[in-house]
């Protein structure tokens, strides 16, 4: 919750500093991780064989696993988020995606490899978010514990403060198109500040009411239902539009649904409850959307053609 709060004081300085700490902190979290990867992988001999006694798990993990992979990737969707702050958007966005989908592959290859090659997958377990930190013990010694402490901190904070950023200007976005309500509740500043506000105050809630593990659960839930979604939609209404290749959607249609389906499965042994918050919590905002949309059909006309924009618009707190 305080890492959240930090985040909020980071975006009310401005984009500048958001941008000069999102570049510190990415920095310093990619040269960290590599790091780590490289002493694991020499502590090992550079051996990319599975340690001894490693046992592959049950086939069912697999798909299960992509799930999580999808949160490790969504960097591109950040980006495209926060396509409106970017510098020449139609060349830059394209580029960024590809840069930090190829940056995240070396550094989740490299430390994959370490610790795959120093442990077996039950020392893995046992050490859960150490595992890295102990697969360059023999390496780095008793320092690298503290240093991948530090590490993760540096790590969740970056990731935290880009994905607010980037909620926060969609959220505004839909305000603009008249998808989603908008209540400024007396705050002054534009709608972005309070979208900010409004992303935060929800971040809060779940870092208070669930752990690391079952957010990361619920937003592979969230996260890949959006994105069959998402692709059913273009396939169905915008494929000839943009010109989109239906082979390539219905693939992603595909393999979202089998991991989908996998992690449901193997989460409804291990942690019912989260399976059920996750299926009421897209149930309340499918039926809240589809109630609001029947009650303020949206405009056919242009989101951005009146005189000042959702994003734009200001609000003085009232007396």
């Amino acid at each position: 919750m305080g890492l959240t709060v930090f985040a909020n004081l980071v975006h009310a300085a401005g984009n500048r500093s958001v941008g000069l700490l999102s570049e510190l902190m990415a920095v310093l979290k990619v040269g960290g991780i590599a790091a780590f990867g490289i002493a694991g992988l020499w502590a090992g001999g550079f051996s990319f064989e599975p340690a001894e006694g490693a046992d592959c798990g049950a086939a069912a993990g697999f798909p299960a696993s992509v799930a999580p992979a999808f949160l490790a990737f969504k960097g591109f969707a950040t980006i495209t988020n926060s396509g409106a702050e970017v510098t020449g958007p139609h060349r830059n966005v394209g580029r960024a995606i590809v840069i930090s989908i190829a940056i995240c592959v070396v550094v989740y290859l490299l430390v994959a490899f370490a610790v795959g090659a120093k442990l077996p997958l039950d020392r893995i377990v046992a050490a859960q978010d150490y595992a890295l930190a102990e697969a360059a013990e023999p390496a780095l010694g008793r320092i690298g514990f503290y240093l991948t402490v530090a590490l993760a901190l540096v790590a969740t904070a970056s990731g935290v403060i880009a994905s607010i950023f980037a909620v926060s200007r969609m959220l505004a976005m839909l305000i603009d198109m008249k998808l989603i309500p908008h209540g400024h509740f007396g705050m002054p500043g534009t709608i972005r500040d309070h979208t900010l506000v409004y992303t935060v105050v929800i971040a809060s809630a779940l870092t208070i009411f669930f752990d690391l593990s079952r957010i990361a659960s619920l937003g592979a839930f969230f996260y890949l239902v959006m994105d069959i979604l998402i692709h059913c939609c273009v396939w169905r209404i915008l494929r000839e539009e943009i010109g989109a290749r239906g082979w390539v959607l219905l693939t992603a249609i595909g393999l979202d649904t089998v991991a989908l389906a996998a992690v449901a499965a193997l989460k409804w042994q291990s942690d019912p409850l989260i399976v059920a918050i996750a299926i009421a919590g897209m149930t309340a905002v499918f039926l809240f959307e589809r109630i609001f949309l029947a009650l303020n059909p949206p405009s056919r006309e242009p989101a951005h053609g009146s005189h000042h924009s959702a994003q734009e618009e200001r609000h003085e707190p009232t007396s």
